[in-house]
């Protein structure tokens, strides 16, 4: 009875874990299948002779073709439900996976790329679940836990992905197919496990009226000063970030000399940083300091840290052999590749060392605190911005704004990249955000 009386006298206080708790796990198991694959798509495109420019464009398609798709399926999901657009974008994104894993050319990766990207609206359409199941005062630390849970998968996926890679004689299909295997699994638990959230949170016969999307509606999301500022702060961040991400394995592999096996290590330090953050921290800062100042401490730890990266001396690992990096790339037996289709310059063995790596280890550290706090803080104020029934519809413009930055982020990042050199598009993105870092405090209210 006492704890009873205590659920029902701090309603507004705590966060019902065990409400939240399916939504976790499923985007855990989901996203494992994403971040076995996150450091291994830029050399699995080197593999097929693409350049710097040309694994931008191919890490550009997923966003792109997500960014058409989110808000689309966010407005959906407001109409019909999470659980029936959650399982339908799961689907989609087994059936990416299982042909990545028969991908034996780069027209083929750049087509599964397609198909998962078109269905990708697996986080947007959680972080609305977990809106829909979270008020004002607790909604920040429920989606800073999605968060967490996309840390978890940083950890425990590039640790999959060696594995499988060790075991399989540097087998990329065999790590899609990994892939895929989770990704069947979390269409199982949305099936069987998850409930449905939208008739908790509104009256159904008024979501059977919506329109599952119209422009009317995205014209007056967008007539709110509130919520398009915060847009465009997701939208100039990810800028910033995305190609952090999703070139940084091209990055190390230049830079230092690592293959995916050692860059696995570092997606593994940035997992473990991003949890702790965003499990542990997110939900304690966002009530003593207010969504406000988290999302201002986020764009200013994220600039150290990109800059920080893009000055990390070009002194290769101790361990660095410019042969063994080549072969394990091209891979054994019948997924062997020539080492001549290989277009990447790799740097000499001379002047190997600890500076490099160690360096490269302290800037990670405020890039991944950055990353973790920024995104659920101002997802949370869009969220509070927004009309109660409209929360995935919102949610989804922030998606699609997310994916139209991760759709640039690469194809500007591979550009400077491969014309500029290595550093400058990191130094650029930690400028992009040191701007937008003295400009938010007079617009963020």
């Amino acid at each position: 009875m006492a704890d009873a009386a205590t659920t029902q006298t701090l309603p507004e206080d705590k966060l019902d874990f065990k409400r939240i708790l399916p939504i976790l796990v499923i985007v855990l198991v989901d996203l494992m299948g994403l971040t076995i694959i996150i450091p291994l798509l830029p050399l699995y495109a080197a593999r097929f002779g693409a350049e710097p420019i040309v694994v931008g464009i191919l890490q550009a398609t997923y966003p792109l073709m997500q960014f058409l798709g989110a808000p689309i399926l966010g407005r959906l999901s407001d109409r019909f439900g999470r659980k029936p657009v959650l399982i339908a974008s799961q689907i989609g994104t087994l059936s990416g996976f299982i042909l990545l894993g028969f991908a034996n050319t780069l027209f083929l990766l750049f087509v599964s790329r397609i198909i998962d990207g078109l269905s990708g609206a697996n986080i947007a359409t959680a972080q609305a679940a977990i809106a829909d199941s979270t008020n004002e005062k607790t909604r920040t630390q429920g989606l800073g836990l999605i968060g967490a849970a996309f840390g978890v998968g940083f950890v425990l996926g590039p640790i999959l992905a060696f594995i499988v890679l060790a075991a399989t004689g540097q087998n990329y299909q065999a790590v899609a197919w990994t892939a895929s295997l989770f990704s069947l699994i979390s269409i199982l638990l949305t099936a069987f496990w998850f409930k449905e959230t939208v008739s908790e949170a509104e009256n159904p016969e008024a979501s059977r009226k919506r329109r599952p999307f119209s422009f009317d509606a995205l014209k007056r999301a967008f007539s709110r000063p509130t919520i398009i500022f915060l847009v465009a702060v997701m939208f100039f961040y990810q800028v910033a970030f995305g190609g952090y991400e999703q070139l940084f394995s091209l990055f190390t592999l230049v830079r230092l000399g690592m293959d995916a096996r050692d860059t696995s290590g570092l997606f593994m330090l940035a997992g473990i940083v991003i949890i702790v953050v965003q499990a542990g921290l997110v939900g304690r800062w966002s009530k003593k300091y207010g969504d406000r100042w988290l999302a201002l401490m986020g764009i200013g730890t994220l600039a150290i840290g990109l800059i920080g990266t893009g000055l990390t001396p070009a002194v290769p690992v101790p361990w660095y052999e410019q042969e063994r990096v080549l072969n394990s790339m091209a891979g054994e037996g019948a997924f062997h590749v020539s080492t001549q289709n290989i277009n990447i310059e790799l740097p000499e063995e001379t002047s190997r060392g600890w500076l490099g790596i160690g360096w490269l280890l302290v800037a990670s550290i405020p890039a991944a605190i950055g990353g973790g706090t920024l995104h659920p803080a101002v997802n949370s104020l869009i969220s509070k911005s927004a009309d109660k029934t409209e929360v995935g519809g919102m949610l989804g413009v922030s998606a699609a704004a997310y994916s139209a930055a991760n759709a640039i982020a690469p194809l500007f990042y591979g550009a400077l990249f491969q014309w500029l050199g290595a550093p400058v598009p990191f130094l650029a993105g930690g400028a992009i955000l040191l701007a937008l870092f003295l400009f938010a405090p007079r617009i963020i209210k």
